[in-house]
């Protein structure tokens, strides 16, 4: 077993606090001292933090330490998380993108003075398009949902400029979750698609949906989110464009095939890329990211503002696009972001970028096959950078694909995504990435195995599950209604 060793629950640093201990220590201030009241207004005055905790330093690093000891991270071993292509960051990543000049520069400098940082961004936004095939560039926007927006308003903008109203936005029910939000965060109706038995794209429903008019875009996610890649993906553009309407496309699994396949090729109006997936950099809890849009000669015109371009010798922020939807962030996207992509993208060369999707889909194969024979398969469709299984093996033991992941993490591993796609019951959706070994896939596999026969001889086991973490099973459904968000001293306490 590979778990890590068990650990007392480690106490909260308000719980840490001990009257009069102190964690710094300042020299006296030699400025005389005034009333905070009668330097501002009252109002304006902060006052006594209540139940501030008092603490030592060593105190203050010995708890956020051990705090950072819990939290899985991909540098400690395999992130199965299906769709969030949770790969290893090479560390030359960070070493480049901690330089001063990067780590310095301001947005606001004028443009003289930052040619360096706006070259990084006419040399990324080359990059992707030899890796997409697409026309231009924008990457201004900070995630791949803000991403999908982007892509939305611009096709909302081309359709006003043609004098088109048209509000229905068609998305496959393997789509990414992301997708029907952002379509009526842009101003659109969804109507779902239904998968065909092979879990892809109906075309003969789509056929149905653009026979009837007022079809504005099909938003597909490609691969989708059961690993499979849609085989009539060019069909099913040149069916759209045969209506007048757009295809935007979900390029959130580009892992899958970057330098083997290109979405403009396929007939892509739009696709945003998840730097922060395929190109390295680390992810989760609710950043950092960036998802640049890459969109066809269609769209160009509609871009938001600013643009780099290239004029006299010089980079320069364009400004003057009348077409353009305006601006959809601050500034001209996450800086951070654009310079570990770039880097990751220069180490490997378009060899090494064909290489890294090959790995992928070898990687989830690999898990595929070892565990084909323990959990369901929930679509027999070849796979590509992920596997989508379920539990439905498990059931008549009364164990859920929930109780199998709280057991991985006794194992010490990361849970798969659970419970999506959600045209799949019960679903333990796998993406091993390009990043990992033959050893950590079959510590993985073997891991999984063990928890497949310990459904059938020891449900109980699971459904208890984790017995080695620090915080043990929690009530999902009540910590989700009624989270407790504040500390508050018990009475009697102290």
């Amino acid at each position: 077993m590979k778990g890590k060793s068990l650990r007392t629950r480690e106490p909260l640093i308000f719980e840490k606090s001990s009257e009069g201990a102190v964690g710094f220590q300042l020299p006296a201030l030699d400025v005389p001292q005034v009333d905070p009241e009668q330097t501002w207004d009252s109002e304006l005055v902060r006052g006594e933090i209540e139940e501030l905790p008092e603490v030592t330093e060593v105190e203050v690093v010995r708890h956020f330490h051990r705090l950072s000891q819990w939290n899985y991270s991909v540098d400690e071993g395999l992130y199965p998380l299906g769709s969030c292509t949770m790969k290893y960051n090479p560390r030359i990543n960070e070493e480049l993108a901690r330089l001063p000049g990067f780590t310095q520069v301001h947005p606001l400098q004028p443009e003289g003075q930052v040619q360096g940082a706006l070259q990084l961004m006419w040399e990324l936004e080359q990059a992707l398009l030899a890796v997409t095939g697409m026309a231009r560039v924008t990457l201004q926007p900070a995630a791949g949902a803000h991403g999908e927006l982007t892509g939305m308003l611009m096709i909302r903008k081309a359709l006003q400029d043609r004098g088109e109203a048209r509000r229905r936005v068609l998305i496959p029910d393997s789509a990414h979750g992301t997708n029907p939000a952002s379509a009526v965060f842009a101003g659109f109706q969804v109507v779902e698609l239904a998968s065909t038995a092979a879990g892809t794209l109906d075309l003969a429903a789509l056929q149905r949906e653009l026979d009837g008019g007022d079809v504005a875009a099909l938003m597909i996610t490609v691969p989708n989110t059961l690993g499979v890649f849609e085989p009539q993906i060019a069909q099913a553009a040149a069916m759209l464009h045969e209506k007048g309407a757009f295809l935007y496309m979900d390029g959130a699994n580009l892992n899958a095939f970057v330098g083997k396949a290109s979405p403009g090729k396929m007939g892509a109006d739009a696709l945003h890329i998840n730097l922060h997936k395929t190109f390295s950099t680390p992810h989760g809890g609710g950043g950092p990211g960036a998802g640049p849009v890459a969109v066809s000669s269609l769209l160009e015109p509609y871009l938001p503002v600013p643009v780099v371009e290239k004029r006299e010798g010089r980079l320069i922020l364009d400004y003057q696009r009348p077409k353009t939807i305006g601006k959809v962030r601050s500034f001209y996207g996450n800086f951070g972001v654009l310079v570990r992509a770039l880097a990751y993208i220069c180490s490997l060369g378009r060899n090494g970028l064909v290489a890294m999707a090959e790995a992928a889909v070898l990687n989830a194969n690999y898990l595929r096959k070892a565990l084909q024979e323990h959990y369901h398969l929930a679509f027999d469709s070849p796979s590509l950078h992920e596997v989508v299984f379920d539990d439905s093996w498990q059931k008549p033991y009364g164990v859920s694909n929930m109780d199998i992941a709280k057991r991985l993490l006794d194992y010490g591993f990361h849970a798969p995504t659970v419970s999506f796609p959600l045209v799949v019951h019960g679903a333990l959706m796998i993406e091993p990435t390009d990043s990992e070994s033959l050893t950590e896939l079959e510590a993985f596999a073997e891991a999984m195995r063990a928890i497949a026969r310990e459904a059938q001889e020891q449900p109980e086991l699971l459904k208890t599950a984790p017995h080695t973490t620090p915080v043990r099973r929690l009530d999902e459904v009540r910590a989700a209604r009624k989270p407790v968000l504040r500390w508050q001293r018990e009475q009697g306490e102290g």
